[in-house]
């Protein structure tokens, strides 16, 4: 049997009284793409924060690939090949956009704190920038500050900051959020693309985006998970379409 990508055995998150997070169970396997879908309030940004360490949780534990991560830092699980982007767009927007790649690129190529001259003349540096800018359509825009980038091509280009580690599992925070229809699809598209062979986590409110991309769901409602499985079995669960999936593919028409 396989060891899962990621797996959660107990885990809790209370803030003092409130419990946020209430006894989570749940394993992602390697190469899936998973979405974890729920009302406002219900914990998902929580659970992320979890995840990834920038939150201690009140119980329970998470394993990356059979590692229990417990006490460690953000850093150090990122270098354990996790990466995470967030609700808001987090890049450098004074810094072009082939700059904003390479940061991401130095810790991986080994660089740590390295002075910029010496990273200027890096052709391995600069050829995975390149490549990582081909991937993410944005080589034709890498000498412009990142933020002058349209919204949509700001999210591309953190996508691009997020894989830029060589990380295998990636976790993505409502990326299609605030977006058009035709943004909407170039991300969809885009991810389908770079996370290829890779675990994707992604908590998303657009249910045409979910049930694209998705090859399983998870419904986090009140800090508890309610169901996991296929699309449509999701789609078809009474308590899923109760508790929230119903409003929501009402919310879009």
């Amino acid at each position: 049997m396989s060891v899962p990508a990621l797996e959660l055995n107990g885990l809790k998150k209370n803030f003092g009284k409130a419990e946020i997070i209430r006894g989570i169970d749940l394993s992602i396997g390697k190469a899936e793409r998973h979405a974890i879908i729920g009302p406002n309030g219900a914990g998902k940004s929580t659970l992320f924060n979890l995840i990834t360490a920038r939150f201690p949780p009140s119980a329970g534990t998470v394993k990356l690939h059979g590692e229990d991560l417990t006490g460690l830092q953000p850093f150090e699980i990122n270098r354990r090949g996790l990466s995470r982007s967030f609700q808001i767009t987090n890049i450098f927007p004074k810094m072009t956009v082939f700059e904003n790649v390479r940061c991401a690129l130095l810790w991986a190529q080994g660089y740590k704190y390295s002075f910029w001259n010496f990273v200027n003349r890096s052709r391995k540096l600069t050829e995975g920038t390149e490549a990582i800018l081909e991937q993410i359509n944005l080589a034709n825009r890498r000498d412009l500050p990142a933020g002058t980038l349209s919204y949509a091509e700001q999210r591309a280009l953190e996508i691009g900051i997020t894989i830029a580690g060589g990380a295998n599992v990636i976790m993505l925070d409502e990326p299609t959020a605030g977006m058009s229809h035709s943004e909407t699809d170039y991300i969809t598209d885009l991810i389908l693309k770079v996370t290829e062979g890779k675990t994707l986590i992604m908590v998303e409110h657009d249910m045409g985006v979910v049930f694209g991309l998705a090859d399983r769901i998870s419904v986090l409602v009140y800090g508890e998970i309610i169901a996991t499985g296929a699309p449509e079995a999701v789609r078809a669960d009474p308590k899923v379409q109760e508790a929230y999936l119903g409003a929501a593919l009402e919310a879009e028409h």
